[in-house]
């Protein structure tokens, strides 16, 4: 009988700890949906609604004439070539970059040089702003592609070094070790070694990389030329000085958002996993 009250007593637990849990998670996404929602509603509305006393949340009948509007307003589609050219690019030479950096600081036990870094990735963008924009104008640069791929290796670069200092300390040190022994160079034991057993932790940075390089939107706005600019830059274009018009605002915002929005959908359980096994340090 205790046996079976003690049971009953655990499962009760185990549900009311369940229910605080998916309560918890409630509060704390709630917002982000609200406000995802609410974007989606304004994209699909007509102006009239949109600045309606009583808010209009159901789109009645739903308009794609925002969609439109954004697309003959701005040349979307070289935005989104460009987004694509600097935020892989950027993306691309930060793993480079950043993966055998972060292997050495690991290794060499460098906790200076990563707190450095630390500070470089939690330094706004806009104080690197004034003399990289001076230095790019002197060579004459400003207007090309050339200073937002540089300029946003200050993003991808220290996040990529922060993530795979985490997981190139938790690797067993005696692999790399044995093919020192054997006759292997440092290089070779963190190509052949270090680098397949951290591929987790590679994902991770690229994502996190990709997705910080995306929405970035100061270092477009001032360096950016007007075939040059990215996707953030666009949905600035919309607001013009007479008013603020909601529609084709969402509507540009969205069709900014949905690409990361997708590759985090699709890649939730590497970034989960990722950061998981190798206890990223740092927020």
């Amino acid at each position: 009988m205790k046996a079976l009250l003690r049971w009953k007593g655990y499962q009760v637990r185990r549900l009311v700890g369940r229910v605080f849990f998916g309560l918890s998670v409630f509060a704390l996404v709630s917002p982000a949906i609200l406000v995802f929602l609410w974007m989606l509603s304004l994209s699909l509305k007509n102006e009239v609604d949109n600045m309606s006393f009583v808010p209009v949340f159901i789109p009645n009948p739903p308009t794609l004439a925002n969609f439109v509007e954004v697309f003959e307003r701005n040349d979307f589609l070289t935005y989104t070539i460009n987004s694509v050219i600097v935020s892989f690019g950027a993306t691309g030479l930060a793993l480079l970059l950043g993966v055998p950096a972060g292997f050495g600081i690991a290794k060499a036990r460098a906790h200076r040089v990563a707190a450095l870094i630390m500070i470089a990735r939690v330094t706004p963008g806009l104080s690197y702003l004034i003399p990289l924009f001076l230095m790019f104008q002197w060579l004459g640069l400003t207007g090309s592609l050339a200073p937002l791929l540089i300029t946003h290796l200050v993003i991808t670069v220290p996040i990529v070094v922060w993530v795979m200092i985490g997981f190139f300390e938790g690797l067993p040190s005696e692999l790399e070790e044995a093919a020192l022994v054997d006759g292997a160079t440092i290089w070779q034991a963190f190509y052949h070694i270090a680098m397949p057993l951290a591929r987790p932790g590679i994902v991770v940075a690229m994502i996190l990389a990709f997705i910080f390089s995306w929405n970035n939107f100061i270092f477009g706005v001032v360096l950016a030329g007007r075939a040059t600019r990215t996707l953030p830059v666009a949905v600035y274009n919309v607001i013009s000085f007479e008013q603020v018009s909601w529609g084709p605002l969402a509507a540009a915002a969205l069709l900014v958002t949905l690409p990361v929005l997708l590759l985090t959908l699709l890649m939730q359980k590497e970034i989960v996993a990722g950061l998981t096994a190798g206890g990223v340090k740092g927020g």
